[in-house]
C-alpha cells in the first residue's frame, strides 16, 4: 500500500511539472482586444473583431495582405466571363478541414448556397446577395453565376466574412456553428469562455508546411483601455489593440515593447443634410470646409494619430482619388457665408454616431471652430440605440439629422463599398448610410457602370469622375483618416493590425 501511494505521489509530481513546462516552453501569444466576440461564424458577425479572431481557424478563397492588396488563399486562380456574370474559380488541391473533410468545390457550394440564401438571415447576406447559383464543375473547379454584373465580387469573396466552413460541421451543428468552428486555417478551436477568452491551438494538418509557427493563441477581450495597456507592461498580454492614444508615450518608454502605428481605411467626416436649409446651399457647405483646422483636430482629438483627409476615400482603398489639401481659412469661410446670405452665420445641430471620448473631443473642437465663423451648433453624442432610432431608421422627410459626425471603413478594400453606401441616391437612410441625403444622377450612373465593367482602366475613369463630382458638390466636411495604434512584446514578430482593423498573423512567431 505504502509503495503504491509513493508511486502516486511521484506521478502526480511529474504531471504537475509537465503541466507547468508548456507555460514556459510553448509559444502562446495572448492578444488583448477591445471588446467581446459576438459569434465565431463570420457570416453572421457585423463586427470586424469577431471576424478577425475567426481567421485563426477559417480561411476564404481570397484574402488581403497586410496592405489590403488582394491575395489568393484557398483559390489558385479565377476567370471572369466577358459579360461579367460568371466567375470560374480553380481551387487549391490537397486541403482538408480540421475534422478530416476534404476541401473541394462541393464545400464551396455548400458555403455560398448558405450565404446567398436570404432565408438564413445571416448578417453578411448583403455581400452575397448577387449570387444566383454556385455549381461544381469538377472537384477543384467551381462556377459562380451572378444575378447581375458586379465587378467587385472577388473583393467581396476576400472580405473577412467570406470563409469556408466544413460542410460536415455545418450539417452537424446547424445554427450553433458559431460555437463550433471547423475550418482549413492554421489553428484549431479549443475553447470559448464567453466572458473571458477564445483559445486556439496549432493544427498539425494545416496545408501550408512549416506553419503556424505559434503553438497557440489566446484571444482575450479587455474592454478597459488602460487595463489593456497595463497587461502589456506586466507581460500578461503579448499584443494589444487598440492602444489608447494617450498611453502611447508611456508604452514607448518600456524597452520590452514596440508601439506600432498603421494607416487605416477609417475615414472620419461630417455629413451635411443637403436637402435642408442652410445646407442646400453649396456655398454654405464649402464655407464649413474652410472653417475647420484639420491639423489641429488631429492633434487635439487623436493625439496626432490621424492624418488630414485627402479625399472622400482613404488612400489605402483601390481607386481612391487624392485632392489638394483643404486650407484652414476662417476669413474665406465667413466671406462664403456672407455670399450665401448668412452674414451672421446660423444655428444648427451636430450629432455624432458614437459617444466615446475621442468622438466627444471631435465634437467640442468642431463646435469651437464653427463658432469662430458665426455658426452655433448644439451637440449630441449618440449611443448605438439612439443612432439606430434617430439616424438609421428614418427616411429623408422625418429625419432630424443635419450635421452628423461619423466614420466609415470599406472592408472590401475597393471603392464601391467606400462610395455606394454613402453617396448613392438608393443609399439614403433607412436603406444604408447616405446621411447627407446626397443625390447626383451622374454619380449614381458612374457607380452602377463601374460595377458592370471588368476593365480596370474603365473602372478607374468612372470612380474618378464620381469622386470629382462628389468632391466639388461638398456634401461632407472630410476630416481625417485615423491611424491604428497597437503595441506588442518585442519577442512577438509577424503579427499586424490591418488597415480595416482586422489582423494578419500568418507569419506570427515568438522567440
Amino acid at each position: 500500500m505504502h509503495n503504491i501511494m509513493r508511486k502516486g505521489v511521484i506521478t502526480a509530481g511529474l504531471l504537475s511539472s509537465a503541466l507547468a513546462l508548456p507555460a514556459w516552453a510553448a509559444k502562446d501569444a495572448v492578444i488583448a482586444v477591445a471588446s467581446t466576440f459576438t459569434t465565431l461564424d463570420p457570416y453572421d458577425a457585423n463586427d470586424t473583431l469577431s471576424q478577425a479572431v475567426a481567421k485563426s481557424f477559417y480561411q476564404g478563397l481570397f484574402g488581403f495582405d497586410k496592405d489590403m492588396k488582394l491575395t489568393n488563399v484557398l483559390a489558385e486562380s479565377y476567370q471572369t466571363s466577358s459579360d461579367g456574370l460568371t466567375y470560374t474559380i480553380k481551387l487549391r488541391p490537397n486541403v482538408k478541414f480540421q475534422d478530416g473533410t476534404d476541401f473541394n468545390a462541393a464545400a464551396v457550394k455548400v458555403n455560398l448556397d448558405r450565404a446567398s440564401n436570404p432565408d438564413n438571415h445571416l448578417k453578411r447576406y448583403n455581400l452575397f446577395k448577387y449570387v444566383a447559383s454556385t455549381e461544381v464543375v469538377d472537384p477543384l473547379t467551381v462556377k459562380i453565376t451572378l444575378k447581375q454584373p458586379f465587378s467587385a465580387f472577388i473583393n467581396n469573396l476576400a472580405h473577412p466574412a467570406a470563409v469556408m466552413i466544413s460542410p460536415a460541421a455545418l450539417q452537424k451543428y446547424g445554427k450553433d456553428i458559431g460555437f463550433h468552428p471547423v475550418g482549413t486555417g492554421p489553428f484549431e478551436f479549443v475553447t470559448w469562455n464567453q466572458t473571458d477568452f477564445v483559445k486556439v491551438k496549432k493544427w498539425d494538418g494545416y496545408w501550408k508546411k512549416g506553419y503556424p509557427k505559434l503553438d497557440s493563441i489566446t484571444w482575450r477581450p479587455v474592454v478597459d483601455n488602460n487595463t489593456r495597456a497595463a497587461m502589456l507592461q506586466t507581460g500578461e498580454a503579448t499584443f494589444a489593440f487598440p492602444v489608447p492614444f494617450e498611453q502611447a508615450k508611456l508604452l514607448e518608454k518600456n524597452s520590452k515593447l514596440d508601439v506600432v502605428t498603421t494607416p487605416s481605411i477609417m475615414q472620419r467626416y461630417i455629413s451635411l443634410n443637403v436637402t435642408q436649409k442652410p445646407f442646400d446651399n453649396p456655398k454654405v457647405r464649402e464655407a464649413l470646409e474652410y472653417a475647420i483646422n484639420r491639423q489641429a483636430l488631429a492633434k487635439v482629438a487623436f493625439a496626432g494619430y490621424a492624418t488630414p483627409a485627402t479625399g472622400i476615400v482613404p488612400p489605402a482603398i483601390d481607386f481612391a482619388q487624392t485632392y489638394p489639401a483643404i486650407a484652414y481659412n476662417p476669413a474665406k469661410a465667413r466671406e462664403l457665408l456672407k455670399e450665401a446670405g448668412y452674414p451672421n452665420g446660423f444655428e444648427t445641430t451636430l450629432w455624432s454616431s458614437h459617444n466615446h471620448s475621442t468622438a466627444q473631443k471631435v465634437l467640442q473642437f468642431t463646435q469651437q471652430q464653427l463658432a469662430q465663423v458665426g455658426v452655433k451648433v448644439k451637440l449630441l453624442a449618440m449611443d448605438a440605440g439612439q443612432r439606430a432610432a434617430e439616424v438609421e431608421s428614418k427616411g429623408q422627410k422625418e429625419s432630424g439629422v443635419r450635421m452628423f459626425y461619423t466614420g466609415w471603413s470599406a472592408s472590401t478594400g475597393e471603392a464601391d463599398w467606400a462610395l455606394t453606401p454613402l453617396f448613392a441616391t438608393s443609399s439614403w437612410p433607412p436603406a444604408i448610410f447616405n446621411t447627407a441625403f446626397y443625390s447626383n444622377p451622374q454619380v449614381d450612373k458612374d457607380l452602377a457602370d463601374a460595377l458592370k465593367t471588368t476593365d480596370r482602366s474603365q473602372k478607374a475613369k468612372l470612380y474618378k469622375d464620381a469622386q470629382d463630382r462628389i468632391w466639388n458638390d461638398h456634401p461632407w466636411i472630410p476630416l481625417v483618416v485615423e491611424q491604428l495604434l497597437s503595441a506588442n512584446n518585442k519577442n512577438l514578430s509577424g503579427f499586424y493590425v490591418m488597415p480595416d482593423t482586422s489582423f494578419n498573423f500568418d507569419e506570427a512567431d515568438l522567440k
